[in-house]
């Protein structure tokens, strides 16, 4: 049903910052979690009926706010939580006469979610839900695991928050710092998240690409002099810059390699040159800035005709010393290949332990064109029909398959 579709976009869009919203206020956030749940019902229900609001914010705010108001009557709300019931319901009021979105406050939830209590593996993650509404299969796609398994871990970390009651506190300004990585790394996982489906029209992911690059600008109020928050922008909008030029006019996949660079966005490639410029001012090198420099150097063929492989190798050599991540092994692998040979860059991936690679898609792409490159066409086979099978993107898959039936 249509109307249905459109009210569940809706609520979804309004997610994230009704849930810091509440949270930052309430301070529990299994409880905003089950009334926010509960708004969104009551949204899918009586909206396809009665027609989407106005003011959609609003209406899931007010429904929210009134599950909170009976939770606490029913538990005999104590003196100290009167006033932030009183506030909120103020705060709703003036969202419905103003017509005013609500303050987004996602970055402020994000920085709770880096609590020191919180397992460090598990604040990124819990962003990514809690905050950006991402399901437990992406979340799971983007930490290479399985979704059962990053559903039990988040499913743990909410226990553990409610068996300690922990308290979501705003982070003071000196602990910023410490918390920062986490949320770094949970706004570049929403981009990434949704970079696949943001090339093709009307995708649902294209949002998370939208909301990432507005969370990392609004990042850049809190620590303006930050090089990673500098490095993490110029990365996705030199990505985004190459949006449109990542599928034909067909809807086919186009590697960067081949991708007609008249068709980048300029003007996003210059952004992103500032940022990227405004971060090696502070002499302090990242993981991000590093990542923005190799797609810094791709955009050069944008102004010379050709790409520099071997600055891109060096680059990919820094990154895996800074963090020795699985995509950055084989993008170091790709990079050696270009630029050295083939077998140099299978080598490379044959170093990679086996079981870390089993279900990690870009390995095996990789692996396919390498052996092609070497005319091992069996490995080549069956190292695309691994990648195939790993593929969500259907161009991808197609492109893929026309890979390897050409041997």
């Amino acid at each position: 049903m249509e109307s249905h579709r459109i009210a569940e976009q809706a609520a979804r869009e309004a997610y994230g910052r009704l849930l810091s919203y509440l949270t930052v206020r309430w301070r529990n956030q299994q409880d905003v979690e089950d009334a926010v749940g509960d708004a969104f019902l009551s949204a899918l229900e009586a909206w396809p009926m009665t027609g989407i609001p106005d003011k959609p914010e609003a209406w899931l705010l007010t429904i929210a706010r009134r599950r909170l108001i009976d939770r606490a009557r029913r538990s005999r709300v104590s003196a100290e939580a009167l006033p932030t019931l009183l506030a909120m319901a103020e705060d709703t009021r003036l969202l419905n006469a103003s017509g005013a979105e609500l303050p987004d406050e996602r970055l402020g939830m994000m920085l709770l979610c880096a609590h020191p209590a919180i397992d460090p593996a598990m604040r990124t993650p819990l962003m990514l839900q809690t905050v950006l509404g991402l399901d437990a299969a992406r979340i799971a796609s983007a930490f290479v695991v399985k979704p059962s398994t990053m559903s039990q871990r988040l499913t743990r970390t909410k226990a553990k928050i409610r068996a300690e009651r922990l308290a979501f506190e705003p982070a003071d300004a000196e602990e910023i710092p410490a918390r920062l990585d986490a949320v770094l790394e949970a706004v570049y996982a929403a981009y990434g998240s949704g970079w696949d489906d943001a090339a093709a029209a009307g995708a649902p992911g294209g949002r998370f690409v939208e909301e990432a690059i507005a969370l990392g600008k609004l990042l850049l109020r809190f620590v303006p002099r930050d090089p990673e928050v500098h490095g993490l922008l110029a990365l996705m909008l030199h990505s985004e810059a190459r949006r449109a030029a990542r599928r034909d006019r067909e809807g086919n996949y186009v590697p960067l390699s081949e991708q007609d660079c008249a068709s980048w966005d300029r003007s996003l490639i210059a952004e992103a040159e500032r940022h990227l410029h405004a971060a090696s001012q502070a002499g302090r090198i990242g993981r991000f800035q590093l990542m923005a420099a190799i797609q810094s150097v791709h955009a050069q063929r944008l102004r010379t005709g050709r790409t520099e492989w071997e600055a891109i190798a060096q680059l990919y050599e820094g990154l895996v010393r800074e963090q020795p991540a699985l995509g950055s092994i084989v993008g170091r692998a790709a990079a050696v290949a270009e630029a050295y040979g083939a077998d140099r860059g299978l080598a490379l991936l044959a170093s990679i332990p086996c079981a870390e690679v089993a279900d990690y898609q870009p390995y095996w792409a990789l692996a396919g064109h390498l052996y092609k490159r070497m005319h091992r066409h069996d490995e080549a086979r069956s190292a695309y029909s691994r990648a195939i099978g790993l593929s969500a993107d259907g161009a991808v898959r197609r492109f893929l398959s026309s890979q390897s039936d050409g041997l």
